[in-house]
């Protein structure tokens, strides 16, 4: 910002009501990135590697989803999760196309194939992501304990817990010789309450993952709320 639009900003500030700021500033949380993948789909290690580089992007939660649906006696992939299957089923009765791999959920609101980097850069742009509801979460040595705030509608709150980077190497099936680096890998899944606008806290046990994200969705898609183990993000407005 240069300095001119910097003073003019400060001088608009001082016109407004105390509050009314702060009231029109609403928070920012991240854009959810879901990869639903398979280690037994040739298709999959190029999306794999493009879930890896937006994850180091700034304001942006990536989450790789292993399915069951390509496992065989060829190969098996051990981070497969039948969770991940019903996740990705849920989405498919919003989204045109049915299951398939790679593909990209982005921010619960629109999919597309997972190698796409055009279009999954598009899609994280064109996203709105407001913090509607405080959350918080935070690891505890008895386990974790999620704080969601009062707010409007209802919605499920969803616990997972992830690994940020895995190396695999493949020794049959279609990726046959190739050693996969995977990227954010969910290791568990988790319904941890329903929320029906009033404030709601939740005691769970450690999950599976090194890492932990929460997130407050209503069952269309929208994302109400994200926090992880490694912040607390406030409410719009508050």
């Amino acid at each position: 910002m240069s300095a001119r639009r910097f003073l003019a900003a400060l001088a608009l500030a001082a016109c407004l009501p105390a509050g009314t700021a702060a009231a029109r500033a609403p928070a920012s949380r991240p854009v959810v990135l879901e990869l639903f993948t398979s280690e037994g789909c040739s298709s999959c290690p190029p999306a794999d590697r493009l879930l890896a580089r937006l994850a180091h992007q700034p304001g942006v939660l990536a989450l790789g989803f292993h399915v069951t649906y390509w496992n065989s006696p060829a190969w098996r992939d051990r981070w497969s999760l039948p969770a991940a299957d019903a996740r990705q089923r849920h989405y498919a009765h919003y989204f045109a196309g049915g299951l398939f791999t790679p593909e990209l959920v982005v921010d619960g609101r629109q999919a597309l194939v997972g190698s796409d980097a055009r279009g999954a850069l598009a899609a994280i742009h064109h996203a709105h992501p407001v913090q509607h509801v405080a959350l918080a979460l935070n690891v505890t040595p008895g386990g974790v304990d999620i704080v969601a705030g009062a707010g409007k509608g209802h919605a499920d709150l969803f616990l997972f817990g992830y690994d940020r980077s895995r190396t695999t190497a493949i020794g049959r099936g279609e990726n046959a010789g190739v050693a996969l680096r995977e990227a954010d890998i969910v290791r568990s899944v988790m319904l941890a309450a329903g929320w029906h606008g009033a404030a709601e806290r939740v005691l769970l046990p450690r999950p599976a993952g090194a890492r932990l994200a929460a997130i407050l969705q209503t069952p269309d898609g929208h994302i109400l709320a994200v926090a992880t183990s490694r912040a607390t993000t406030r409410a719009a407005g508050r």
